[in-house]
C-alpha cells in the first residue's frame, strides 16, 4: 500500500514537468477528434444496429409501443453515448501508452532511478500483443456486463473494475520493458499484481470526474511507472 501511495504522489509531482505537461492534453483531445468524426459518418447505423439488437430481445413488444417507441429511441441514444464516453478515455489511454511512454519512462527514470540499471527485457511486439490483449480482454467485459448494467447494482462496480483491469494490464509492460528482464518481468507480476489493481482501481475513479478526466491519462501512466520502477528497485535489493 505504501508503494500505491507513493507512486500516486509522485506522479503528481512529475506531471507538473514541463515535459510532462506538453503531454497531458494531447492524447484526449486526439481520441475527441477520432471518435467525434466516427460518430458524424456512422451514427445513424449505430442507431439502426442497436435499434435492431434491442428487437432481437424482449423488449420488441414493448417498443413498439407508441410513447414506448419514442422513450426507446431515447434509451438507445443514452446507451450509445455511455458506450461513446468510455471508448474515447480507453483511445486516450492507448495513445499515451503507445506514443508518450517512452519519453514518460525515460523522464522518469533518469530522474528518480538513475542507478536502475537497464536490462531491456521488452519488445515492441511486446508492448503491442500486450496492449492488443488488455484492449480485447476490456471490450469483450464491456459486452458481456451490459445487460448487468441495466439490471444491477453491479452498474455502479463494473465500469471501475473493468478500468483496474485495462489500467494495469496496459501500463505494467512499457513501464518495465527498459530496465526489467524477462524473469524480473515476471517476479515483478507476481509479487505486485494486488498492489498494480489497487492503483489501477485507484485512477479508474479519475475517468469519472470532468476535466480531471481529460488529464488522467498521462497521470496514470506516470504512476504505474513510478509503482513498476519502485518494485523492481525492491526486487533486485532483496536478492
Amino acid at each position: 500500500m505504501n508503494n500505491v501511495l507513493f507512486a500516486l504522489i509522485q506522479a503528481l509531482k512529475t506531471l507538473f514537468h514541463p515535459r510532462m505537461l506538453s503531454l497531458v492534453l494531447w492524447p484526449m483531445l486526439v481520441a475527441i477528434v477520432l471518435w467525434a468524426g466516427a460518430a458524424m459518418l456512422f451514427w445513424s447505423n449505430w442507431v439502426n444496429d442497436m435499434t435492431g439488437m434491442m428487437q432481437a430481445t424482449p423488449l420488441e413488444q414493448w417498443m413498439a409501443q407508441g410513447y414506448f417507441a419514442v422513450a426507446s429511441h431515447y434509451l438507445i441514444v443514452i446507451i450509445l453515448l455511455l458506450l461513446l464516453l468510455p471508448s474515447i478515455y480507453v483511445t486516450a489511454l492507448l495513445i499515451t501508452a503507445i506514443f508518450a511512454m517512452p519519453m514518460m519512462v525515460n523522464h522518469v527514470a533518469g530522474k528518480y532511478y538513475p542507478r536502475l540499471e537497464r536490462k531491456q527485457g521488452g519488445t515492441n511486439a511486446g508492448s503491442i500483443a500486450n496492449a492488443l490483449v488488455a484492449i480485447a480482454v476490456y471490450c469483450a467485459g464491456w459486452v458481456l456486463s451490459l445487460p448487468l448494467w441495466l439490471f444491477s447494482p453491479l452498474a455502479l462496480l463494473l465500469p471501475l473494475v473493468l478500468m483496474a483491469y485495462l489500467n494495469q494490464r496496459l501500463f505494467r509492460y512499457d513501464a518495465l520493458a527498459e530496465h526489467a528482464s524477462k524473469e524480473e518481468y515476471a517476479q515483478v507480476m507476481e509479487r505486485a499484481s494486488m498492489k498494480l489493481y489497487l492503483l489501477g482501481l485507484i485512477v479508474a475513479l479519475l475517468q469519472f470526474v470532468p476535466v480531471l478526466n481529460l488529464f488522467s491519462p498521462v497521470y496514470v501512466a506516470l504512476a504505474f511507472i513510478h509503482l513498476c520502477l519502485t518494485e523492481l528497485k525492491e526486487l533486485r535489493q532483496s536478492v
